[in-house]
């Protein structure tokens, strides 16, 4: 049996505000999943929160970096504590975002005790940095470039917090979900990085995508891997309360089928979920959802 504790990552800092004087919604996450009962149906240990520095720009412009950059590393060393302490008592967390940019946490955690894989289920591969801006643009939200700095490349107050860097060896990492097209698949293609597009997925089916992804991802390879959740590689249509709602994106049934054999490997050591965004879903049918594709997932 594994030993759950579910965590609060509030983070929005990697997000652009949504509109001019607000800020991404997406801190209100955990709070409308465990709203959906989902500690109790995990039957997880109670974790806490890691508490985020303010959302506040400040003067930051296009072509300074990453906005947050100092408050972004200070909040990754913190999650990367919290984390690294459940990891080394045997304990799975589960953690609830809060954007993608959690992941560096989880990544940089894993980093002090071994070498793991990451598992990232995301409707894109947020892999902007420096060296692609011609694809995607200038860098400066961390929410889309956390694959970029994981694996090291980027600006170093990120991408090599405490002379780690990378957190992430490409060949460690599998992508699934990402958008058939996507602009960055040339570029992780030749770096070595696994994808699994949804046409991938649709047309091999979701499990045996899965199942062919652990491979390499197992002693002596890695000590095990992480599964990072992304809520927008749904279609939404079925997820529509998410910061880049692009079409073309898995059904339920297809995310189910891939977080149940991920998370069903004993080399599995943690989750994190993102980027769902409680005020774009005033109803609760998305977190309704969300938290049912968890919680199956773990019964």
């Amino acid at each position: 049996m594994r030993n759950l504790v579910l965590l609060d990552a509030p983070s929005n800092l990697g997000l652009r505000p949504p509109a001019p004087a607000t800020v991404p919604g997406v801190y209100k996450l955990a709070g409308a999943l465990r709203e959906q009962g989902l500690l109790n149906r995990l039957g997880a240990r109670e974790g806490g929160v890691v508490v985020p520095p303010r959302y506040d720009r400040g003067d930051w412009r296009e072509g300074d970096g990453v906005f947050h950059a100092g408050p972004l590393a200070a909040y990754t060393l913190a999650l990367a504590d919290r984390i690294e302490r459940h990891l080394r008592a045997g304990e799975f967390p589960v953690v609830l975002g809060g954007d993608c940019s959690i992941q560096l946490g989880a990544s940089l955690a894993m980093r002090r005790v071994g070498r793991y894989g990451l598992a990232a289920i995301d409707g894109s591969a947020d892999f902007r940095h420096p060296g692609n801006e011609a694809v995607n643009g200038p860098v400066g939200a961390a929410a889309g470039e956390e694959l970029a700095l994981a694996t090291g490349r980027g600006q170093a107050d990120l991408a090599d917090l405490e002379g780690r860097g990378p957190y992430l060896r490409d060949e460690d990492v599998r992508l699934f979900g990402l958008r058939d097209g996507d602009g960055d698949l040339p570029e992780l293609r030749a770096a070595g990085i696994s994808t699994a597009t949804v046409g991938d997925i649709r047309a091999r089916g979701a499990t045996a995508v899965a199942r062919a992804a652990l491979d390499g991802l197992h002693p002596p390879d890695t000590d095990g891997f992480w599964v990072h959740l992304d809520a927008d590689v749904l279609d939404p249509e079925v997820m529509p309360a998410v910061d880049s709602p692009d079409p073309g994106g898995l059904l339920p049934g297809e995310l189910a089928g891939l977080l149940s054999v991920l998370l069903g490997s004993p080399r599995c050591v943690g989750l994190d979920v993102t980027v769902y965004d409680p005020d774009l879903d005033p109803q609760g049918r998305s977190a309704a959802l969300l938290a049912d594709l968890v919680a199956g997932a773990f019964a």
